[in-house]
């Protein structure tokens, strides 16, 4: 069996941390939404850049970190379940247009995402709730298109900057 290196361990380790700090800084964003446990999904974009540029398998350890570790640090297990369900399903939909539709446009898979995560979480909801939570579900596909685009272009963006930040010299160097 073959060890993993240590850039093998570290660069998953990084991003699952710069994810988890996202998300830590997005809960303290007072959100003017009415829809409960509201964010921005900022937090994806490390993910979506994970999975454009190592692949499905480590976008994956990064979602699953970073959900754990948010749970733990931030939320509940009611949260953890809204979170395994929604991040779940959006991170297999976004595999999935990313092998149809490979390295075409990323915020256009992003909305996608941002969709049947709020889709994954209103199953959730409808199971612990009841059927009062489908009075959500116009809301919830117009907020999760919106914050899907977003999330898409900043990890479009990131990505096109990203080369340029792994480039440069150590400053101790």
């Amino acid at each position: 069996m073959k060890r993993p290196s240590a850039h093998n361990l570290t660069v998953p380790a990084l991003y699952s941390a710069a994810s988890l700090a996202i998300y830590g800084f997005e809960s303290l964003l007072p959100l003017p939404v009415p829809i409960p446990g509201f964010r921005l999904g900022l937090s994806n974009v490390v993910v979506l850049a994970v999975l454009r540029r190592y692949g499905p398998k480590e976008a994956a350890l990064v979602l699953a970190v970073r959900i754990l570790l948010s749970a733990l640090l931030f939320g509940s297990p009611v949260s953890l379940l809204y979170a395994l369900a929604g991040g779940t399903l959006c991170l297999l939909s976004e595999i999935l247009l990313e092998a149809l539709f490979h390295r075409h446009f990323l915020p256009l898979i992003s909305l996608w995402g941002g969709t049947v995560h709020n889709l994954g979480q209103l199953l959730i909801a409808l199971l612990l709730l009841g059927r009062g939570a489908l009075l959500y579900l116009p809301y919830l596909i117009l907020m999760g298109a919106g914050t899907g685009l977003f999330t898409g272009l900043a990890a479009h963006f990131f990505l096109q900057k990203l080369p340029a930040l792994q480039d440069r010299p150590h400053e101790g160097a």
